[in-house]
């Protein structure tokens, strides 16, 4: 199974198990983890939800390959019903990063209420580099949380950047080691579990104020433009080279 659910002590973990691709997300894993999401709403049982990975990459983003087979055509595509759901979701959720997290791999951290990274782990965000634009409300989120100057060096260069640095621009909480990032985030969700869950809740949501229609529709507005944009040259172009293993040319173009 290429995403793993475990509901222990009020933590319902949705595990991404595609080691072998470097936890590539598909059109299957995003609806099944919007599910997942979905669930964990609906179940009082289910306290928090803890976002994690197998192996030594969180995520490298979207399946290129499957991608370019089913892209997401429609708001009811599986992917954006996994960021209307991470985004929207009522009980806190936290992450356990190790290793590479590019792409919806950062993007998906901003919706999340805290966030634990090995020292490993390496955050990449290459839109613009395949010729596309920012989706998960990260260009409203990201200027936001790590300020203007540094969100935009990170969004249109969308080179890489390590856990440090992600943890002084605030979309990580802390560093730890490899090896024991993923006991922590764990242990930090049963604490949460523990607690008061209406307190939870309504704490949660007062920090979120009046986001929520904002996030909303940025969202809406990131995916007109990246639908019209996955099908220009520049993007062509973009996975031509990802496929062809050679440097995009992006130099015909105005």
């Amino acid at each position: 199974m290429d995403i793993i659910t475990e509901h222990v002590d009020g933590v319902l973990s949705i595990t991404m198990n595609r080691p072998a691709r470097k936890n590539a997300l598909t059109a299957a894993m995003y609806q099944t983890m919007a599910d997942a999401f979905f669930d964990a709403e609906n179940d009082p049982a289910v306290r928090v939800v803890l976002i994690r990975a197998v192996g030594d990459t969180f995520s490298a983003g979207n399946d290129i390959e499957d991608f370019m087979k089913t892209p997401p055509a429609n708001q009811d595509a599986p992917v954006f019903q996994f960021l209307r759901r991470i985004s929207s979701a009522q009980k806190p959720v936290v992450a356990a990063v190790a290793g590479g997290a590019v792409g919806i791999g950062t993007t998906m951290l901003l919706h999340c209420d805290l966030v634990y990274a090995a020292s490993t782990a390496k955050f990449a965000l290459p839109f613009v580099q395949l010729g596309l634009c920012p989706e998960a409300a990260s260009s409203l989120l990201l200027p936001r949380i790590a300020g203007y100057q540094r969100a935009a060096e990170k969004l249109l260069l969308g080179e890489a950047f390590d856990a440090a640095e992600a943890a002084n621009m605030g979309i990580v909480n802390r560093v730890l080691s490899a090896q024991e990032v993923g006991d922590f985030a764990f242990a930090q969700a049963k604490k949460l579990a523990a607690l008061p869950p209406a307190s939870l809740k309504a704490t949660k949501a007062l920090m979120k104020g009046g986001q929520a229609g904002e996030v909303s529709a940025q969202m809406d507005a990131e995916a007109a433009h990246f639908a019209r944009m996955l099908t220009a040259p520049e993007a062509k172009e973009a996975f031509t080279a990802f496929f062809e293993k050679r440097k995009p040319d992006f130099s015909r173009f105005n």
